[in-house]
């Protein structure tokens, strides 16, 4: 099921947004936990000097109490001292033995006192028609034979606006300091983040300064060090780049080389058949003859755009095509029997040694492993002598997970200082006098690397005395798990 609204595709990311984000996002998550502390501590710190006067307050209330235990008498003064305290509203209560009231406000909630010492001061939390207040509480002995159950009980509560006035002011002291602190610190943080962007958009001005044909290494010299890795595989790749340019450039001379000698054979023998008809003395089998060499010439031309095209396949396809479980013993019995007319007219054994199916596969791509195939065949025919014989074998390894392919022949061989250049493009070798074009080998061996094997050359195995040493070509490939093999 679609979902109801499309996704929107994202743009591209912007490192320095996200450094920028990075570097902000904590500023504003901490400053708001920061706003939280210091409204705590400035709470706290607030009420310890007042917490102290309210201690000795109700203290010095209690001394006088216990003057005249039976009946208080405050002097007005005293009176109007404890009932207000800039801007504060401060409530009193003297409870006598018995618990009447001797003086100050019933109103005020009788505290639990029964586990404090005489004399302990204890502060509380409370209020009192709705107004929070500040509560300092104690009892004492009207006097020293007393028993435990006969005491005065002081309390002596003051409202908290000048608490919350000193934690307002000490709050502002340390917020607003960090309120202005925040926006400069933003800017400065751009401000760092756009200097430290200067050597990357410097390398970003040279790449785009440079011409399209200049594949040369970057200058790595001013890049910062995180860079350096990013510059250092930018130039392998150019390197990489600029090798590939310069074998496609020699492929492509090459190429036309190759190319050129068939195509000027077509316009010489068109051109020689065109002259003897204009002069009106070309007989049936000159111009047979001509026609002929046209054919042939017409032949190697397509052959070395064949062969052009397969190398070209080779190269692209093996990073984009998946692979499959590839029986090689059938495939090599299939491509053998496209061969068998041409085997037939030079009078050559060809021969396939190994199962009718292997019971071990390999990953590959069947159309690529079947071109490997026809090379090696090819190149092995035109390479034989009339009579001679050419064989595909097929044979696995079970134990050690292995299939091995080879095509041996009993030609004229391949010289040991030679066997590396014969999978080069173009290369043949010399005093053969075998047409071709070069490349069939060089395709062979692309297609075995990018199957993770590689092509050994050798001289063949089953030649007899007398004969030339032949060539045996092996290739090893590493065969599929039992479960993806079934």
């Amino acid at each position: 099921m679609s979902p109801p609204f499309p996704a929107v595709p994202r743009g591209p990311r912007s490192l320095f947004g996200e450094l920028l984000d990075w570097m902000l996002a904590p500023l504003l998550v901490l400053w708001p936990i920061s706003v939280l502390l210091t409204w705590a501590v400035a709470q706290s710190i607030a009420s310890q000097p007042f917490d102290r006067e309210l201690t000795e307050t109700a203290r010095a209330l209690a001394q006088q109490a216990l003057s005249e235990p039976e009946r208080l008498h405050l002097s007005a003064q005293t009176l109007g001292l404890l009932r207000s305290d800039d801007g504060d509203n401060v409530h009193f209560q003297v409870l006598g033995l018995r618990g009447e009231l001797l003086a100050g406000e019933r109103r005020l909630t009788v505290p639990d006192l029964g586990r404090s010492a005489a004399g302990q001061v204890q502060l509380r939390d409370d209020s009192l028609a709705g107004e929070p207040l500040r509560v300092a509480a104690l009892w004492v002995r009207p006097h020293a034979a007393a028993a435990d159950d006969e005491r005065l009980t002081i309390q002596l509560a003051e409202t908290l606006g000048r608490r919350e006035r000193l934690a307002s002011d000490i709050i502002k002291g340390v917020l607003l300091p960090q309120f202005l602190l925040m926006p400069l610190a933003a800017l400065l943080a751009w401000l760092a983040l756009t200097q430290g962007f200067r050597p990357l958009e410097a390398l970003q001005q040279k790449i785009r300064n440079r011409a399209a044909e200049d594949l040369s290494p970057i200058d790595e010299g001013g890049a910062p060090e995180e860079v350096a890795p990013l510059v250092r595989a930018i130039n392998d790749l150019l390197a990489r780049r600029e090798g590939a340019m310069r074998t496609q450039k020699q492929f492509l001379a090459d190429a036309a080389h190759q190319l050129k000698t068939p195509l000027a054979g077509l316009r010489t023998q068109a051109e020689l058949a065109g002259r003897a008809i204009q002069s009106g003395q070309a007989s049936p089998a000159e111009l047979s003859r001509s026609l002929e060499q046209i054919a042939l010439s017409s032949q190697r031309a397509a052959h070395m755009v064949s062969q052009l095209l397969a190398l070209a396949r080779s190269e692209g396809a093996g990073e984009v095509a998946p692979t499959e479980p590839v029986d090689l013993a059938e495939l090599a019995r299939g491509a053998l029997q496209d061969f068998v007319p041409r085997a037939l007219a030079k009078r050559i054994d060809l021969g396939f040694d190994g199962p009718a199916t292997c019971a071990l596969r390999i990953p590959g791509q069947p159309w690529l492993l079947e071109e490997l195939i026809r090379n090696l065949v090819d190149n092995a025919l035109n390479y034989t002598p009339t009579g001679g014989m050419v064989t595909v074998r097929v044979s696995e390894d079970r134990f050690g997970r292995v299939v091995v392919l080879q095509v041996e022949d009993n030609g004229p061989g391949i010289p040991e200082a030679a066997r590396e250049r014969v999978f080069q493009p173009f290369y043949r070798q010399l005093g053969t006098g075998v047409d071709g074009s070069g490349l069939g080998l060089t395709i062979a061996g692309q297609i075995a690397e990018r199957h993770g094997s590689r092509i050994e050359l050798s001289d063949a195995r089953t030649r007899r005395g007398g004969e030339p040493p032949g060539a045996l070509f092996t290739l090893r490939f590493s065969a599929l798990p039992e479960a993806t093999s079934a």
